[in-house]
């Protein structure tokens, strides 16, 4: 399904995640990208990354790190912010630990904090 811009403008913080968690269950990048705006922020303990090619390499390492993965996640919606605890099992890894926020704005993520353990097998 492909969306236009003034359709993505108007999702709802909720919206936006439940794209976001079906993109990232099926491993499919360009769809993970689409959620974040152009000069989106994502922050990490290891870095700040910035712009939708950092955030994709990003993505491409979760993906090779937690191969079809399962999730669990449980969110808190507060106006446009996110609080999500997420856990991934994999059969190269595993996390139990994950922790982001994610700030939304015109049907975009802004801004994500991920922090987590990665536990290879």
């Amino acid at each position: 399904m492909t969306q236009n811009a003034t359709d993505l403008s108007k999702r709802t913080p909720e919206e936006i995640f439940t794209h976001h968690a079906q993109a990232l269950g099926a491993e499919d990048l360009d769809a993970t990208v689409l959620d974040y705006a152009d000069n989106a922020t994502l922050i990490t303990p290891d870095s700040v990354l910035q712009g939708k090619e950092a955030i994709r390499q990003f993505f491409a390492g979760v993906f090779q790190a937690l191969p079809k993965a399962q999730w669990g996640v449980r969110t808190t919606y507060v106006d446009n912010l996110l609080f999500l605890l997420w856990t991934a099992d994999s059969l190269k890894a595993s996390v139990s630990d994950g922790v982001d926020t994610f700030i939304f704005k015109d049907g975009l993520i802004q801004y994500q904090t991920v922090y987590c353990t990665i536990r290879e097998r």
